[in-house]
């Protein structure tokens, strides 16, 4: 199979004659770039969040914003989106400002997107391109590049008649006759064979690791999983519990591939930590179906620890958001425990531990960034992941070395002396649910 990646035509920006009228040829690239956000039935209160966050993934994408667009409308205009008055103001806007590209914060169909570029002579992008665009940027392992090509792959598919209209003309001239298939129709066809490609590639990735899941399943190391809005600290919080160097950036999508790391309670019990990717809000479905296998981790987590802004203003908004992904990737099940993180903005505010009216920890403010609760926080694990802990005296044979090195594994042995038989007597520290394992494992 030809793993070549699909090439797609890059041409200078100048309108190119097909027929009776003009067609725009897309430009290799743009940075400057102005901003379209319309209030199309979305309360006033999130406006200003929501208006505030495009700014920034347009930034995180690299973009110069030199300009905005703002208006409401009941309704898309089937043909531009914007209507033709707030059109012709936007190409005003984009030739003052010398604009090389416009973004929507919108989804916009290929249709719109075409009539737009047409118009505008500029390249136009929306929400789900933006998000892609900046995906491609941070991805660094084998399978966050694949997955990310794939869920651009997988868009583009759909945008292939958009700008690129002389491409649907079939090959003429001596030597040229082909069977008929127009340049559209080809590349449509390669598209296919490489999302083809792809997919069986992440499904032995995914493989991987399902095996690796099993392995830990063995191991009978429970899995917890940081999930949160992006930027709400999950990877300050990581390398806070594990020390795992992970890049920590006040930026949207800092980091997009996974990290696994063993995490040491104090009690002496163990949990692997998993850091994934930042949720945000109308995440493209391109993304989430191509990120599955990565996500696959918070499915099977005994805990999810759900990372919150605490010193957002849109914090109700930003919760509820990663609740509908974690429910659109199958994981709103899962047990969790909110983190309130970044107390250090709150004036007045303090590490706590909240409970319910049972007794379990709920929620942990804390500060990832200056250590502040972290303590609190390995205590809520404890709970959690190990329950109640017990001292319990185990008189060993010489022949139970599987059931002492599991004792040193999983418990926290406080005495260790030899027997005149040949064997030990150990005093450990235990969880209750790991005493029970050791039992029906090893009676």
């Amino acid at each position: 199979m030809n793993d070549t990646p699909v090439a797609v035509p890059s041409v200078e920006a100048r309108p190119v004659a097909v027929g009776p009228s003009l067609v725009f040829e897309r430009p290799k690239a743009g940075e400057r770039a102005v901003l379209v956000d319309l209030d199309i039935g979305r309360g006033p209160a999130s406006e200003a969040d929501e208006r505030e966050e495009f700014v920034l993934l347009a930034q995180a994408a690299g973009a110069e914003v030199v300009g905005s667009i703002g208006g409401s409308r009941a309704t898309p205009d089937s043909r531009l989106f914007i209507g033709s008055g707030k059109a012709e103001e936007l190409r005003a806007l984009v030739a003052a400002t010398e604009s090389e590209l416009v973004i929507f914060n919108h989804p916009l169909s290929p249709a719109q997107e075409r009539n737009l570029e047409r118009l505008l002579q500029c390249r136009v992008i929306d929400r789900s391109g933006l998000i892609l665009d900046i995906f491609a940027q941070r991805a660094r392992s084998f399978e966050g590049k694949l997955q990310v090509e794939l869920a651009q792959l997988k868009h583009l598919s759909t945008r292939l008649v958009r700008g690129w209209t002389h491409l649907e003309r079939q090959k003429g001239g001596i030597g040229l006759r082909g069977p008929g298939e127009t340049q559209l129709e080809t590349d449509r066809r390669l598209l296919a064979t490489r999302v083809a490609m792809l997919e069986r590639r992440l499904q032995r990735i995914e493989g991987q690791r399902a095996q690796g899941r099993k392995a830990r399943a063995k191991a009978e190391l429970p899995v917890v999983s940081l999930v949160g809005y992006t930027n709400a600290g999950k990877s300050t919080l990581f390398n806070g519990l594990t020390e795992a160097g992970v890049l920590e950036a006040d930026q949207l999508f800092a980091t997009l591939d996974p990290t696994l790391r063993r995490l040491d309670l104090p009690s002496g019990g163990h949990v692997l930590l998993a850091d994934t990717v930042g949720f945000v809000s109308r995440l493209p479905h391109e993304l989430v179906a191509a990120f599955r296998s990565t996500l696959e981790e918070t499915r099977g987590a005994s805990l999810l620890l759900h990372v919150i802004d605490a010193a957002a203003a849109n914090r109700p908004r930003l919760m509820a958001d990663v609740e509908t992904v974690l429910a659109e990737i199958g994981s709103h099940e899962r047990p969790r425990l909110e983190v309130f993180n970044k107390i250090d903005r709150l004036e007045g505010e303090t590490a706590r531990l909240e409970r319910d009216a049972e007794g379990r920890p709920v929620r942990v403010w804390v500060s990832a960034r200056t250590g502040e609760g972290l303590d609190l926080l390995r205590q809520a694990l404890i709970e959690l992941t190990g329950g109640e802990r017990l001292i319990e005296t185990f008189d060993l044979d010489a022949t139970d070395g599987r059931r002492r090195a599991w004792l040193y594994q999983h418990a926290r042995v406080i005495e260790d002396r030899p027997l005149d038989s040949g064997g030990w007597k150990l005093r450990c520290e235990i969880a209750r649910v790991d005493l029970e394992r050791l039992r029906a494992r090893l009676p």
